[in-house]
């Protein structure tokens, strides 16, 4: 289940996209541990990667939209091959995988928008190995685009620029920045603006890197910058959803970083474990140690089987089936959330060693924290996973079957999503059935018991309307909300790839406990109502235990000692 550099093949993709992981993944190892790691400690701006990335036109082929490939039949947008490459980038360091992440979210805008001037320069750009940089966030707001002061003057052949930006990568060295601001002439959304800059202008003020990292994390400011027609790529209500949707697009990235982090963690946390004697015996054989190797490894086995299966249904999407609108926020704030859990098992285990300068484990403890947080808290996406609940749990609709997607094709809907709302209209197909054909399994059929008891609280004892205006109590039950469509499509993936029966048990061990958790969570909440209090304590549930199985599972992990060791 997990990446290894030394037997990676990704035969599902075609031929080029093989090399160009291969190469990515060689380039690293032939750098090697101690190197990538005085990088980090030195805080090396990573030239060296961005040059490999212009030799190999990685960016410029993953990110090129087929429409402006030109005759370069490898250029597409494919969102199976991104996943990929984004676990590859994670395996070796979020600040590798940031450069990519921010070029990701820069080019959003620009392929969005109608300008075919600036659309082909991206591509140019891209082709000559430039990275890009996405211009939202403001010291003062974040996020907040309906308080930016990013302001647009009206002049005789354009507008000036004037206003701040934060949290921008990239921001040192972009080709392009994507920039989100307002015109000072039109009050409202119809004067939302998104408008293309160059980092290296004049009137384009570099103040400094906010954070103390290897990656440049900019806070800019324009001054009187110029802006013409050729430079504008949205404006009035179009500005807004391009802010969101391609924020829809970028993250997906977070949680396929989370997995590569995890997975070069997992391997050194094994091996350290197994081969260190305490007390006449491996580390290994204290019951609570395989409790944590076992737990993490279910988790991080869930977090690809859902990460997997939620890239088919985004690839898929179309005007009529936006089912990606939910899955998307869930492999944002769900998956990076069990990335930290798994960290935190691993470093339970290994202890000290967690802190030592020379191991990867030192750099994973402080990147995986990041994540979350990025592209909207894992409260904002809470929030957002909310609105979907009643259609899917109480109104499905037919689908056809979403297929597996490893197809070599572009995904033009990616920028083509259309206004940013009507999410609370959205349905999903039926999620009982894929429950249903696992119950043979024991800790599904649990599991199942536990969802479907959501729709007799929200039937019997639903939120009252001061509730409803109860943020904290909401985000609670979106917590159980969430595990409900976490399992569905791990169950879907699971079946797709054929998974080890005894492994899903496994998983949906932990899905049961973490049920239980958020159940006595709600109990325990200051608003809550005895009937709800009444609810939430029906819902604990010891999940069904097999020495059997855990065993199976752990040797499975146990086989994970010494397989991979990053080169020196």
């Amino acid at each position: 289940m997990l990446f290894d550099p030394n037997s990676y093949q990704p035969e599902h993709l075609d031929a080029e996209t093989q090399r160009l992981l291969r190469a990515t993944i060689d380039w690293f190892e032939n750098r090697g541990k101690r190197q990538l790691i005085a990088d980090a400690q030195d805080k090396v701006w990573y030239s060296e990667f961005l040059d490999f990335v212009k030799r190999e036109k990685l960016f410029a082929t993953f990110c090129t939209p087929q429409s402006e490939a030109g005759q370069d039949a490898n250029k597409r947008w494919d969102g199976a091959r991104n996943a990929a490459f984004s676990e590859v980038l994670g395996f070796y360091g979020l600040q590798y995988w940031y450069a990519w992440q921010v070029t990701v979210l820069g080019l959003g805008p620009i392929w969005m928008s109608a300008n075919a001037e600036a659309r082909q320069k991206a591509a140019n750009l891209l082709d000559s190995g430039a990275v890009f940089a996405f211009g939202l966030s403001e010291k003062e707001h974040g996020a907040d685009v309906y308080s930016t002061d990013m302001l647009l003057t009206p002049t005789e052949d354009g507008y000036k620029a004037n206003g701040g930006k934060y949290y921008i990568g990239n921001g040192n060295v972009a080709g392009m920045v994507s920039v989100f601001g307002r015109r000072t002439d039109i009050d409202g959304t119809d004067g939302y603006v998104f408008f293309a800059v160059d980092s290296q202008s004049d009137n384009f003020k570099l103040i400094k890197n906010v954070v103390d990292s290897q990656m440049f994390v900019s806070e800019f400011r324009l001054e009187d910058y110029p802006v013409s027609e050729a430079d504008i790529l949205h404006t009035g209500a179009e500005a807004f959803s391009a802010a969101l949707n391609t924020v829809n697009v970028g993250k997906f990235n977070l949680c396929t970083a989370s997995i590569g982090i995890c997975e070069h963690s997992f391997y050194e946390a094994i091996t350290h474990a197994h081969n260190r004697i305490l007390y006449g015996s491996p580390v290994t054989d204290f019951p609570h140690v395989k409790q944590n190797f076992v737990d993490a490894y279910a988790r991080l086995t869930a977090m690809k089987l859902f990460a997997d299966r939620s890239v088919d249904y985004f690839r898929s999407a179309n005007d009529t089936d936006r089912r990606y609108l939910l899955f998307n926020p869930i492999t944002k704030m769900k998956v990076t959330s069990e990335g930290e859990q798994v960290i935190d098992l691993l470093w339970d285990v290994i202890a000290a060693k967690g802190f030592e300068k020379d191991t990867y484990f030192t750099r994973a403890t402080a990147d995986i924290r990041a994540l979350p947080k990025l592209e909207g808290t894992v409260h904002v996406n809470l929030a957002l996973v909310l609105k979907f609940m009643p259609n899917y749990l109480f109104n499905p609709k037919q689908y056809d079957e979403v297929p597996s997607r490893h197809d070599a094709t572009n995904d033009d809907f990616f920028f083509k999503q259309g206004p940013a709302r009507g999410l609370g209209k959205i349905q999903f197909h039926d999620w009982e059935p894929v429950y249903a054909e696992h119950a043979h399994i024991p800790n599904v059929q649990l599991f199942h018991e536990q969802a479907n008891a959501i729709k007799t609280l929200l039937t019997t004892a639903a939120p009252d309307e001061k509730q409803q205006q109860d943020l904290d109590f909401l985000l609670n039950l979106g917590h159980l909300f969430t595990l409900v469509v976490y399992g569905q499509l791990v169950l879907e993936q699971a079946k797709i790839t054929g998974t080890d029966p005894k492994l899903l048990d496994q998983i949906f061990d932990f899905l049961v406990r973490d049920f239980s958790g958020y159940a006595v969570a709600l109990h325990g909440k200051t608003s809550s109502t005895e009937k709800q209090q009444q609810w939430a304590l029906g819902q604990v549930r010891k999940p069904h235990s097999d020495q059997e199985r855990f065993d199976h599972v752990w040797e499975q992990v146990k086989g994970l000692s010494g397989a991979y060791a990053m080169r020196p």
